[in-house]
């Protein structure tokens, strides 16, 4: 689920990242992302369990209420929606309360 272009190193699904890869995300293709971008990751809430980061998404997240903003679920981009049918009758409703969002998945 990366945005890529062609000239930055494309993050593999069934690989881990390594360092050289993510300065280059942060460095380039995510320096252009808003400093107030919210980077959320994909992990268990007490830490148990580690895997290699292997691949990321611009997204939307949306905190679920009862969770005290620290779960919730995220959404594709307007963009995404607009642009594919599919994706817009899988997600149908985007809460109000989504924001925009790197969002960073492991390998395993």
């Amino acid at each position: 689920m990366s945005t890529s272009s062609a000239a930055e190193p494309a993050p593999v699904g069934d690989q881990p990242l390594t360092l050289a890869v993510l300065r280059r995300l942060v460095g380039n293709t995510w320096a252009r992302l808003p400093g107030t971008t919210l980077v959320v990751l994909s992990t268990d809430p007490e830490g148990n369990g580690f895997s290699p980061f292997s691949t990321y998404a611009h997204a939307r997240y949306a905190p679920e209420p009862e969770a005290d903003d620290l779960r919730g679920e995220v959404y594709p981009l307007e963009s995404e929606l607009a642009r594919d049918a599919e994706l817009r009758s899988l997600f149908p409703q985007v809460p109000d309360s989504a924001v925009a969002a790197l969002v960073l998945y492991p390998l395993g």
